[in-house]
């Protein structure tokens, strides 16, 4: 690396000149080579951007893209035309590195942002001293040219390009605070769409341009989709919503004599069943409908469809008793809130935590109603056949809430008793022996060809059913994603693989 020149990825800025730091500045006129990208015009944006600072003479490499869009003849479609770019780009800027030259790639913005540099950067850092001048981004840009704040104190602020897929662009608009989307052009009409489906168009500000010239900042509502160029950002200010935002608006109000809405002062704990809609109630699906704010752990707040308005609060898995001290706070202010819980919300779900934290007299007057849903054992029962058609107990094997000693003592005791066994929450990637370990206390009472199911992801893609026996039963299988149901001295298993238990109990078992 000594012998060779060093390199350097320096960010521009948006597009003003005068945005270009002092030292970004410095290492364009000293560069022995001057790398810029393009589009198949062969004109630069980043190149004009910097055009002052070139001094005569020096090498330019102009880096122009063989494909702006997704259409391609090459084999390996635009992926593999545009990684075969970027490789015979890395090569000319090699050469001039192994030759000694200092090579600056300009990029618009900053260079680690969305930038192409960063793809040269991935191919050539490890090889050759390498340095990144950050540059002032284009969501910087835009927030100072609207001169409006996108986030303070606690909020959180969501990056997002306007590429993604419309569904998952207002499920993240609906999750966070403040929201800068960017790579706008041909996606704008679906980045509009998610907005409204986030109820945050009416706070959506479009920055066209920012600090260049032709500069244009308008409500996003009153945007032509038709001349909506790539250099634009959309901001949702994060702090805009709460200060304006009066607690007891109904804008969707409640439906008199329909008990699945949520009323104002109460708050409900809703079932999302173990998958996707289809095994969502229709008592469930309007309550979420009805809501102002669904709160509940991040991968169920997911699986919630946006609603225009809707406030969403996810929270990680750990938290459940102060995610439900904040959704009862909400609810008592006169929020219309739902808890929402994966699976039944009362089997291992919310509704325990929502009820423990309710214990705090500030609540004692708010009523809590919880409505069920399809259960993980169900799910997985039903996909085998009928295991749990007989009498049946069912645990948890994690030990976060209780000791190990009394998981193991209550499993011995609901294998003498001969249950259908059901075992949620069998391990995970800090819970790795408890399988095995409960494996070893149930064959201490249960033969070894005790049928046992593994149920995996059921309703979900990708899900899978194994029927194994208690003996061959293999731990390191075992994950988070599964369910496991062992079965009792009368569950069998029928010539064509289902699984059922018979109702009836002979008085000796």
């Amino acid at each position: 690396m000594n012998d060779t020149g060093r390199f350097y990825g320096v960010g521009l800025g948006p597009g003003d000149p005068e945005l270009i730091t002092r030292k970004a500045a410095r290492l364009i006129e000293q560069a022995d080579v001057i790398a810029y990208h393009s589009g198949t015009h062969g004109r630069s944006i980043a190149r004009g951007i910097a055009a002052e600072l070139i001094r005569e003479g020096v090498i330019e490499e102009a880096l122009i893209y063989p494909v702006t869009t997704g259409t391609t003849d090459h084999p390996g479609g635009y992926d593999g035309a545009i990684a075969d770019f970027y490789d015979e780009c890395a090569a000319r800027l090699a050469a001039h590195l192994d030759a000694g030259r200092t090579v600056v790639v300009l990029c618009e913005g900053d260079p680690l942002f969305y930038g192409s540099y960063m793809y040269l950067h991935d191919r050539l850092a490890d090889r050759y001293a390498t340095e990144v001048v950050p540059g002032v981004t284009s969501v910087s840009a835009a927030a100072a040219a609207a001169a409006e704040p996108l986030v303070r104190r606690t909020d959180v602020l969501t990056v997002l390009p306007g590429t993604l897929p419309e569904p998952e662009l207002a499920r993240r608009l609906a999750d966070t605070d403040g929201a800068a989307i960017m790579k706008l052009g041909r996606t704008f009409p679906a980045v509009r769409s998610a907005l409204a489906q986030a109820g945050r168009l009416d706070d959506a500000v479009y920055v066209e341009r920012a600090s260049m010239g032709g500069q244009r900042i308008v409500p996003v509502a009153e945007v032509d989709a038709d001349a909506v160029p790539y250099f634009s950002v959309i901001l949702t200010p994060g702090d805009r919503a709460p200060r304006n935002r009066d607690i007891t608006d109904r804008s969707r109000p409640v439906v008199a004599d329909a008990p699945e809405a949520v009323a104002a002062r109460e708050l409900l704990v809703v079932g999302l069943g173990p998958a996707d809609e289809k095994w969502l109630t229709p008592e469930a699906a309007a309550a979420l409908a009805s809501a102002d704010h669904i709160v509940g752990y991040g991968p169920y707040v997911d699986r919630v469809p946006v609603r225009p308005g809707q406030r969403r609060h996810a929270s990680g898995n750990t938290v459940e008793v102060d995610r439900a001290r904040f959704a009862l706070e909400l609810a008592l202010s006169g929020e219309r809130v739902a808890v929402v819980s994966g699976g039944d919300a009362g089997v291992f779900g919310m509704a325990s935590a929502v009820f423990e934290a309710a214990q705090d007299p500030r609540f004692a007057e708010l009523p809590v109603r919880v409505l069920p849903g399809v259960s993980a054992i169900q799910a997985v029962a039903a996909r085998a056949g009928a295991p749990i058609g007989g009498d049946f107990a069912v645990m948890s094997l994690s030990d976060r809430l209780k000791p190990w000693e009394v998981i193991e003592r209550r499993l011995a005791a609901v294998a003498q008793a001969d249950l259908v066994l059901g075992l949620y929450n069998p391990a995970s990637r800090s819970r790795t022996t408890q399988v095995a370990q409960a494996q070893a206390v149930l064959l201490r009472h249960r033969p070894a060809d005790t049928v046992v199911v593994v149920g995996r992801d059921a309703g979900r893609p990708g899900e899978s059913l194994e029927v194994t026996t208690l003996e061959k039963l293999d731990p390191a299988t075992i994950d988070m994603k599964c369910l496991l149901i062992v079965g009792s001295s009368g569950t069998t298993v029928t010539d064509a693989g289902a699984v059922w238990t018979a109702r009836s109990v002979r008085s000796d078992s």
